[in-house]
């Protein structure tokens, strides 16, 4: 059962300070990788109806995350956040504020030093600490004027969104750990659709059937899904030829995913080994760009993905029986 969400957010005007508390039911790794890695950053850290997008990101002492917020009619606002420290799932610091499409920070916009801690509670649930230090009240008073608290209460609701549905996914049905490789398309919200089609062709059934949105562990205190939502398909599998197995989940705008013609679809190698995997990455991502390093993930895989120097996405998972 999960943990019920605990949520504290603290003005201290003497102190020019704002202290946010939050928990997630998730162990820490996960809700670490969902801070501090760019693609997930970007499914989650927008208020509706706005939505994230990465330029780079550098997450090491002194690198920096260069993201837009862009609107529903496409207005980008331009924001940074460099960081000083990083203590891998404890702790990391660093600047924020408002800039340019190249990151140039912006004089007029307040800015302000974070400080984030992670904190493991059991097995199933994380405590995030956020302290915001700010140069001089006026910044302050001028941040929670143009919306922060609220907006920043629903990044966090999305996030428990993505948790909720990611965790319940990620739960590996395969039965063993014999090598081979399947293929993960996206869809905006036509995947029943889709599948049904290459079912009639490839004249297969689904693997364990449709498991939709609705499936997901529910928790009361995440923001209720819209009825079109719950009907979306979150996972489904379908045998197709030589072995082969072809995945799918919609991936939907209300999410905050845009899902274009060339990041729809990855190839997926699961590799009967972990040394396999560290090969087959090396080699594959060679001359590439690596959106995700290989490391062991909250759904128990060794798991990596990047696009190759040929524009061909990728994904490396490798698990365990």
């Amino acid at each position: 059962m999960n943990k019920a969400i605990f949520y504290d957010f603290k003005v201290d005007k003497e102190k020019n300070k704002i202290y946010v508390d939050r928990s997630f039911n998730a162990p820490l790794d996960l809700v670490w990788a969902a801070w501090t890695e760019a693609e997930i950053l970007d499914q989650w850290w927008a208020p509706k109806p706005y939505r994230a997008e990465t330029k780079s990101m550098d997450f090491r002492p002194g690198g920096q995350w260069l993201y837009a917020m862009i609107s529903p009619e496409g207005e980008k606002h331009w924001s940074f956040f460099k960081y000083d420290t990083i203590n891998p799932e404890k702790d990391y610091a660093g600047s924020e504020g408002f800039c340019d499409e190249n990151g140039t920070p912006t004089s007029s916009m307040p800015n302000s030093q974070w400080s984030n801690r992670f904190t493991a509670q059991g097995d199933d649930s994380t405590l995030v600490n956020i302290e915001l230090q700010f140069k001089s009240l006026a910044d302050l008073e001028a941040l929670v004027k143009m919306g922060f608290k609220e907006g920043f209460a629903m990044g966090m609701e999305n996030l428990d969104q993505y948790i909720a549905a990611q965790f319940y996914l990620r739960r590996d049905k395969k039965p063993n750990n014999q090598a081979r490789t399947s293929f993960y398309v996206n869809f905006p919200g036509n995947t029943e659709e889709a599948f049904n089609f290459y079912k009639s062709v490839f004249n297969t059934d689904f693997v364990n059937g449709l498991q939709r949105f609705d499936q997901a562990p529910s928790d009361p205190n995440q923001p209720p899904m819209s009825d079109a939502l719950k009907r979306m398909i979150l996972h489904v599998e379908l045998h197709i030829t030589g072995g082969h197995s072809l995945m799918g989940t919609d991936a939907p705008k209300e999410m905050g995913f845009t899902v274009t013609t060339g990041n729809n679809m990855h190839i997926n190698l699961e590799p009967s080994s972990r040394e396999e995997a560290d090969r087959l990455f090396a080699g594959l991502s060679a001359g590439g760009t690596v959106s995700m390093p290989l490391q062991e993930m909250f759904w128990g895989a060794y798991f990596g993905s990047f696009t190759d120097k040929y524009g061909i996405n990728w994904m490396v998972n490798y698990q365990q029986k």
